[in-house]
């Protein structure tokens, strides 16, 4: 089975390894780089000798906006929540690019949308292509763009399955209990709180997932719940809600309709033109001059012993 197209998230990447890894990781100038070791180095870990028939035949490295500006009109919450980005790993992310490209690895990004988006407008064409695509992230938003074709990868930390796993439709079954392509619907219902979305009050995780197999859809559950019946038809709406689903459900549906349908608007990934990415091997040599260069002394080696290896 040819092997997949690598989409890393590496605002993800970038922020899990500056919170990981100690800060005492400082390059020549005596400034942190353990965000970038991170990052490079778990993109790396597809290569190595754990999965030695699985090696991505190219990486996409992908950043975005903090946040859509859409989002932010939808909902003016959206990552309203978050605290503001430590200037050690802020020094990080502006060096990232020039470090990823070094490897030979296609740097995608964009002004408008987020990382996810254009990760999962990659993954789109990588499929549309007859091509496989593995996504590398933590974002449970990602799991809307898992097809039979589109994976999630699955990070193993224990050293006894070292491992990366694979998140497919089935595994989204499993966790979520929806299909990929009701993600979305599921993310307005349960709420994101990573996001700032608070969701329909009252209805969690598994109050969510049983409302969509039963109806398929947001639309199709508000329409259900009477969401959208006029004030003269509003007794035989309940009177047909109470049959499709618990009052109390019913009602929070009813009084945030329009809210749930944004929060789906923002959930649901957005597609924009991307061009495949150029098909070539990682730059080992390349990567390890533009390490060494930044006095990251181990990942340089561990880059040039990749490459005598290869």
């Amino acid at each position: 089975m040819p092997a997949p197209l690598l989409i890393a998230d590496v605002p993800w990447l970038l922020y899990r390894s500056y919170f990981a890894l100690p800060k005492s990781i400082v390059g020549s100038d005596g400034q942190p780089v353990n965000a970038l070791l991170g990052t490079v180095n778990a993109i790396l870990g597809f290569y190595d000798a754990r999965l030695p028939a699985r090696g991505p035949d190219g990486v996409v490295a992908c950043m975005g906006a903090e946040q859509a500006d859409y989002r932010v009109r939808l909902y003016p919450p959206y990552h309203a929540h978050r605290e503001e980005m430590p200037s050690e790993l802020a020094a990080q992310w502006r060096q990232a690019p020039a470090l990823l490209q070094s490897l030979g690895w296609t740097y995608a990004t964009s002004a408008e949308l987020e990382a996810d988006d254009v990760m999962f407008s990659h993954a789109r064409v990588e499929e549309e292509r007859g091509g496989r695509a593995l996504l590398l992230t933590g974002d449970r938003d990602l799991y809307g763009a898992v097809s039979e074709r589109v994976a999630v990868a699955e990070l193993k930390k224990s050293p006894t399955h070292p491992a990366h796993g694979e998140i497919g439709p089935a595994e989204v079954r499993e966790r979520y209990g929806v299909d990929p392509e009701q993600v979305p619907d599921f993310i307005a219902l349960r709420g994101d709180p990573s996001d700032g979305l608070p969701g329909a009050p009252g209805i969690g995780a598994k109050t969510a997932a049983e409302l969509l197999r039963t109806h398929g859809s947001l639309e199709a559950l508000l329409s259900a719940a009477g969401a959208d019946a006029s004030a003269d038809d509003a007794d035989a709406a309940a009177v047909r809600a109470s049959r499709a689903m618990r009052p109390r459900v019913a009602a929070a549906l009813c009084e945030n309709a329009e809210l749930l349908r944004k929060f789906k608007r923002i959930a649901t990934l957005q597609r924009i033109d991307v061009e495949p990415p150029v098909e070539r091997g990682t730059d080992f040599a390349g990567g390890a001059l533009a390490a060494r260069q930044l006095g990251m002394e181990r990942l340089a080696a561990r880059l040039e012993g990749m490459l005598a290896a290869g």
